[in-house]
């Protein structure tokens, strides 16, 4: 295989940024941002999410059996690169930004463009990343967009020229 040609078609699947977060009953938070997220199903409403097996959010995801994904807005590039590192909890923020749990009891930051609240229903462990399916169980949409919905979430691509995942 051309290792070259492989990265840079791998590189041409368009991804959203999303800060994936979790918090297990010990009250340790996780929280990262990810990129490989799709809705798979209507009935019931499902989403799944690559997660890398050595990441501290991974754990917590499988313990609590619970995670929210906090859609980023165009103007979040900010919030993006802040949980490229690993989670800080200081009482209600993590990585300098205010959350409050949700009915799930993972955490939600309040900045977020909208958050998606998922019951864990499945997961697929396979190489460095393990693929896990969610149920979605409640939502919220800070401000109701214009136009379609998928022009306000922030994407791989504006984080700039240099930035890429995968390959």
């Amino acid at each position: 295989m051309d290792e070259a040609a492989k990265k840079t078609a791998l590189r041409m699947i368009p991804y959203g940024l999303y800060v994936l977060t979790s918090a297990n009953a010990e009250g340790e938070v996780a929280a990262a941002t990810v990129n490989w997220v799709t809705q798979t199903a209507f009935k019931p409403p499902l989403v799944v999410v690559g997660v890398k097996t050595d990441s501290g959010a991974h754990e917590i995801i499988k313990q609590s059996r619970h995670f929210a994904l906090n859609v980023l807005g165009k103007q979040q590039s900010g919030l993006a690169f802040a949980f490229f590192k690993p989670a800080e909890r200081d009482g209600h923020t993590v990585n300098g930004e205010h959350f409050h749990f949700g009915v799930s009891g993972a955490p939600l930051l309040d900045s977020a463009a909208a958050t998606i609240e998922c019951r864990l229903t499945d997961t697929v462990e396979n190489g460095d990343h393990s693929v896990f399916i969610g149920e979605v169980i409640d939502a919220s949409v800070k401000d109701a967009p214009a136009g379609r919905p998928d022009d306000v979430t922030l994407t791989l691509k504006d984080l700039g020229d240099k930035v890429f995942y995968g390959g």
